[in-house]
C-alpha cells in the first residue's frame, strides 16, 4: 500500500539517521542549491542531502561520508518542489503509465487520477494490482474514488455497490471522493452516497465536487454535506463564491476549459491577492493539448499573469499537498520529503532542465533518461484488447427516432426534430446529419438516431474510446459504417475513420479499447493528424476526442445516448429505451 510505501520501514529510517551520523553516503548531493523554500517565502542556498528517494538534510553543511555519493553542483540553477497535478483523468486514450512518464519530463512528478475507467471496467482485484505496480514507478500516483458512473447503467448497483466503495475509500492511495457529479442525486435525498461522503470524511480524505454553474445556496449546501473544494470555476464571479463558502479552488486550463488567463485577470480585478486557496489543474485534457508541457505551462501563465512568483509555484505545489495533508511528503524541498525536485534554469520558466522522482533521474540537462519508467503487463491487470465475438449487419440500421441529437459545442448536445427522410443507405453531405448509434460491447442492444452537428463528409467513424466502454458509430454511409466497424473489431478496439470504402485513419486502443500503449509523443502525433482530419471532415467545434467520451455522459445537458436510451438529463428519464439485438 503507498501509505505503508512512505512509512519507511524502521530499518530504513536508521538507515537516513546514519547519513546525518556520518556513518552512510547520502546517494545524491545537491550542492550549493538555490531552492524555493515556502515557509520563509524565500530563495535560499543550501547543500541538499538525498538518499533514495528521500531528502535527509537541507542545510549549510556537506555530509561527512561522500563515498557512494553523486556530488552536484547547481549553482547555476534554481531548485523547486516536483509540481502535482491534483485533478488528472488518466485514461483520455493515454493510459496511467504513459502520461506519468511523459509529464515528468516537465516537472510533474505527482498525480492524483480519476478511478472511473477502473471502477467501471476492471474488478477491484485487478484495478488494485494495477494501482500497485502504479506505485513502483519514478512518478508519485494517488487515486480518486468515485460514487457513481457518470452515466446511467443498467448494473449500476453492482458496479459501484456500498461493498466496492468502500473497498475504494479505505484503499491507502485513495485521497479523495469524487469529483461528485452526481450531486443533484445527492441532493434530491441519496442517503447512501451521503454515507459514503461520510465514511470519506471519516478517514480524514477530501472530496472534490463537480458543480459548473452552481448558485451560492447549491454550493453552502454541499459545502454542508461535506465537499472540499470545486474546478469548475469558469468566471471570477464564481471563483470568489467558492472561496466565501470555504473552497479550495482549482484554477482550470484544459483543451475545452482554457479558463486559467481570464481567471487570474478576473479575480485580479476583484481584489483578491490571496493565492493559498488555489490550486492549478489541466483537467485530464487530451494528450495534443499537453505537446508543449502541462502543470509548467499553468505556471508560466500564471506569472505572466502578475501572480507573485512564490505563489504561482506554490499553487502546483505546497498548496496542493497542504490541501491532501501531505505536505510531511510533497510540495516543498525539506528534510524528510520525498525527493521530487525540479531544476530550473530561471523564475520565469517554469519547465525543468532536470528532474528528480523519487530521488530517480527521470530528466538530466534537458534529456529524457531512458529505461527509468517500467513497462507493465497489461494482461495481469486485465486490460487486454477488446473481444468482439458478434456481428453487426444492416438489420440493425434502422433509424426512426423522431428526434435525434444536436451538438451545440464540443460536449453539449440537445435534441432536435427529425423531419428528413431517412430510410436509405446514404445521408447527403449538403448536410451535417449523420447515422448515430451505440451499441453494446457485448453486442446485446442497440441505439439508433441521428446526429446533428458533428459532420457532414464522413463515411464511418467507429470508436470504443467512449464514456461508458460501448461502441459508437456514426457516419454518411452506412456501408462506411458496417466497414469501420469491422475493421475496430479486428483491430481489438480503438478509433477508426472511413471514407468511400478507405481507411483514412485508425488508431488502436489495444488496452480495453479505451486506451493505447504507446509513447505519449506518439499519441500526440497520432491524436493531431486524427483531430486533423475530423475536422477537415466538418467538425467545427474544439475536441472531438471530448465529445467522443461525453455522449454518454449524464453529469452535461440536455440529451444523453446512454445504456438505457436516449435519456433526458434535466427531467432524469428515459425517453426511448435501447433496443435489444
Amino acid at each position: 500500500m503507498l501509505d505503508q510505501r512512505y512509512r519507511w520501514k524502521s530499518k530504513i529510517l536508521r538507515n537516513h539517521v546514519a547519513v546525518l551520523n556520518g556513518e552512510k553516503s547520502p546517494t545524491i548531493i545537491l550542492k550549493d542549491a538555490t531552492y524555493l523554500n515556502q515557509t520563509l517565502r524565500k530563495w535560499i542556498v543550501a547543500n541538499i542531502w538525498i538518499l533514495e528517494d528521500r531528502i535527509v538534510y537541507v542545510g549549510k553543511d556537506m555530509p561527512e561520508m561522500i563515498n557512494q555519493s553523486e556530488i552536484v553542483d547547481c549553482k547555476n540553477q534554481l531548485l523547486v518542489p516536483g509540481y502535482i497535478e491534483p485533478h488528472a483523468h488518466p485514461f483520455q486514450i493515454y493510459n496511467p503509465l504513459t502520461l506519468a512518464q511523459y509529464t515528468s519530463q516537465f516537472g510533474t512528478t505527482t498525480l492524483v487520477n480519476d478511478n472511473l475507467m477502473l471502477a467501471m471496467h476492471l474488478d477491484k482485484k485487478k484495478a488494485f494490482t494495477l494501482m500497485d505496480l502504479m506505485q513502483e514507478i519514478p512518478s508519485t500516483i494517488y487515486w480518486w474514488c468515485r460514487y457513481d458512473s457518470q452515466t446511467e447503467l443498467e448494473d449500476e448497483e453492482m458496479v459501484f455497490s456500498h461493498s466496492n466503495v468502500k473497498n475504494w475509500i479505505q484503499h491507502d492511495a485513495v485521497l479523495q471522493g469524487g469529483e461528485l457529479t452526481a450531486w443533484p442525486k445527492l441532493l434530491a435525498g441519496d442517503d447512501m452516497m451521503l454515507h459514503w461522503m461520510q465514511e470519506t470524511k471519516r478517514m480524514r480524505k477530501k472530496i472534490e465536487g463537480h458543480f459548473p454553474g452552481a448558485s451560492e445556496k447549491t454550493l453552502a449546501k454541499m459545502m454542508l454535506l461535506g465537499v472540499d473544494s470545486d474546478h469548475e470555476a469558469m468566471i471570477g464571479k464564481e471563483v470568489l463564491d467558492r472561496l466565501l463558502q470555504g473552497y479550495m479552488v482549482s484554477l482550470r486550463y484544459s483543451s475545452i476549459r482554457p479558463d486559467l488567463p481570464r481567471l487570474l485577470d478576473e479575480i485580479h480585478h476583484l481584489g483578491i491577492d490571496q493565492y493559498d486557496k488555489f490550486m492549478l489543474t489541466t483537467d485530464g485534457s487530451p494528450s495534443y493539448f499537453y505537446e508543449q508541457g502541462h502543470i509548467d505551462q499553468l505556471i508560466r501563465i500564471a506569472l505572466k499573469k502578475g501572480v507573485p512568483v512564490v505563489d504561482a509555484y506554490n499553487m502546483a505545489t505546497i498548496n496542493i499537498a497542504k490541501y491532501y495533508h501531505l505536505e510531511h511528503l510533497h510540495g516543498n524541498i525539506a528534510t524528510g520529503r520525498v525527493a521530487n525536485i525540479n531544476f530550473l534554469t530561471s523564475k520565469e520558466n517554469p519547465t525543468p532542465i532536470s528532474v528528480l522522482a523519487k530521488g530517480v533521474w527521470v530528466k538530466r540537462d534537458g534529456k529524457e533518461v531512458e529505461g527509468i519508467y517500467p513497462t507493465i503487463e497489461w494482461k495481469d491487470c486485465g486490460l487486454n484488447p477488446m473481444q468482439i465475438n458478434w456481428d453487426l449487419s444492416y438489420n440493425d440500421m434502422q433509424f426512426s427516432m423522431p428526434f435525434g441529437i444536436k451538438l451545440e459545442n464540443s460536449v453539449i448536445t440537445k435534441p432536435y426534430s427529425i423531419s428528413m427522410n431517412v430510410s436509405g443507405n446514404k445521408l447527403s453531405e449538403e448536410h451535417d446529419e449523420c447515422f448515430f448509434m451505440l451499441l453494446d460491447r457485448q453486442g446485446k442492444w442497440r441505439i439508433n438516431t441521428l446526429l446533428k452537428g458533428f459532420s457532414n463528409a464522413i463515411g464511418g467513424l467507429a470508436s470504443s474510446y467512449t464514456g461508458d466502454g460501448n461502441i459508437i458509430l456514426l457516419g454518411k454511409d452506412q456501408s462506411d459504417m458496417m466497414k469501420a466497424f469491422n475493421r475496430l473489431k479486428g483491430i481489438g478496439g480503438g478509433i477508426v475513420l472511413i471514407k468511400d470504402g478507405r481507411i483514412l485513419i485508425e488508431l488502436s486502443l489495444p488496452l480495453k479499447g479505451l486506451m493505447a500503449d504507446i509513447p505519449l509523443m506518439n499519441l500526440i502525433t497520432k491524436e493531431k493528424d486524427l483531430i486533423k482530419i475530423i475536422k477537415e471532415l466538418g467538425f467545427v467545434y474544439e475536441d472531438p476526442i471530448y465529445t467522443l467520451a461525453f455522449f454518454s455522459a449524464t453529469h452535461l445537458p440536455y440529451i444523453r445516448i446512454t445504456q438505457k436510451g436516449l435519456y433526458d438529463v434535466l427531467n432524469k428519464n428515459v425517453l426511448f429505451p435501447a433496443i435489444m439485438r
